[in-house]
């Protein structure tokens, strides 16, 4: 017990860390902590480094909320959700939309443990009737979103030419610095460029404008509604090959709908967020499948069992829930902040961090994701169909069509 509640407290600091600061993951931290695996398995024991490195991701679903919403800067998990949460903090409802986006998450714990253990039990023998339906799947939500689309041409054009631009991204992705296995480091700059920059660049200049909590505005039923839809996609994105959480990102917007409901989608997408990093821990245990960067590190560890490593998860998720309400009580420190600075700062330290993380080809890639995520702006177009920069890549894995 000792060595859980260790490496959990180290797992939530840092955790709070990578979520607070705009562009860091998890993953990154993991990596950090893999390459010092001899020293610190000889001083925290495995069990407290393994649950260090799963606190640090459970505690990062939470917080990384903050940026999104005050600054406007995704990461691979928040690369859709941004958009409405940013919007809510420049009408002065910052504070709600963390909250909002801390209650999905808290409430996909509740639901994602349950699960993780069912799945655990009774899907590996199912596994390959799964594989190939992912593709399916996708095409079909791709399908509805364009069909249902005011300017189904542009939607269909973005999604192509995204799709193209993640391809090349992930192909070349061994081209960047401190690449993490499958290419992990480069969807920094590929979603910070498409749904972060290109935001930035287009947002008013003027002040932030003041800040005020007046509660949770959302019905009972619609907060266990999306609570539900979320879960389910972070499920299944956490469970099946190949997806992410930017894919149920893009799957949830056409059922919610980020522009219809701003608050809905938040909700949902954060509890896709959480729910994907428990049941990325069961596909580990069960099938030996690396669904992201922590899991990868955690591979290449001496392994607690599962029961432990959901013991850290909860533990986390109940710490990660309270820190992100109290610092979304400092929602007010942002009122009258010149929005122009700030966004040209947000932007610069960007910049910085994508030639630290990923080099020149990192910043290249930031530019002409930039650029593309420019033209749902200038042609008035949902930036959802931008999401074929992950959602493509997926399909033809699923589908069995080599890309790299």
């Amino acid at each position: 017990m000792e060595e859980i509640l260790l490496g959990t407290g180290i797992g939530i600091l840092l955790g709070t860390i990578s979520g607070i600061i705009p562009g860091v993951h998890a993953n990154t931290l993991a990596g950090v902590l893999l390459s010092f695996q001899v020293a610190l398995l000889s001083l925290f024991g495995p069990l407290a480094l393994a649950g260090a490195m799963f606190a640090a991701l459970i505690t990062h679903t939470f917080v990384d909320s903050i940026p999104s919403t005050f600054l406007g800067v995704p990461d691979a998990d928040t690369s859709l959700a941004v958009l409405p949460a940013h919007a809510l903090c420049l009408e002065g409802n910052g504070e709600e939309a963390v909250r909002i986006a801390a209650l999905g998450s808290a409430c996909a714990m509740i639901i994602a443990v349950p699960l993780s253990i069912v799945c655990f039990f009774l899907l590996p023998a199912l596994q390959p009737y799964f594989d190939w339906w992912i593709g399916i799947l996708l095409v079909a939500s791709v399908g509805y979103m364009v069909i249902s689309s005011e300017c189904p041409g542009w939607g269909l054009a973005l999604f192509l030419v995204s799709g193209v631009l993640g391809i090349f991204a992930l192909r070349y992705a061994f081209l960047s610095w401190h690449t993490l296995t499958g290419g992990s480091a480069i969807l920094m700059p590929l979603l910070t460029g498409l749904f972060g920059v290109s935001v930035l660049l287009t947002a008013s200049k003027g002040v932030i404008p003041e800040q005020h909590f007046w509660g949770i505005r959302m019905e009972d039923r619609t907060i266990l509604k999306c609570t539900f839809l979320g879960t389910i996609a972070g499920v299944a994105v956490g469970w099946l090959p190949g997806l992410s959480t930017a894919s149920a990102n893009g799957v949830l917007a056409s059922l919610i709908g980020y522009e219809k409901d701003r608050r809905a989608y938040i909700l949902a997408t954060n509890a896709a967020n959480t729910a994907n990093a428990f049941i990325g821990l069961a596909a580990l245990f069960a099938l030996s499948r690396m669904r992201n960067g922590v899991m990868i590190a955690l591979s290449e560890l001496p392994l607690p069992t599962m029961s432990e490593m959901t013991v850290v998860g909860v533990l986390a998720a109940f710490a990660a829930y309270i820190i992100t309400i109290v610092l979304s009580r400092s929602a007010g420190r942002f009122n009258g902040i010149d929005g122009r600075m700030l966004n040209r700062s947000v932007i610069a330290f960007i910049i910085v961090l994508s030639i630290i993380l990923t080099g020149p080809f990192g910043v290249v890639i930031l530019i002409l994701a930039t650029v593309l995520g420019l033209v749902p702006y200038l042609v008035n177009v949902p930036r959802v169909y931008c999401m074929g920069v992950i959602m493509i890549p997926v399909i033809l894995f699923s589908l069995g069509i080599a890309w790299v």
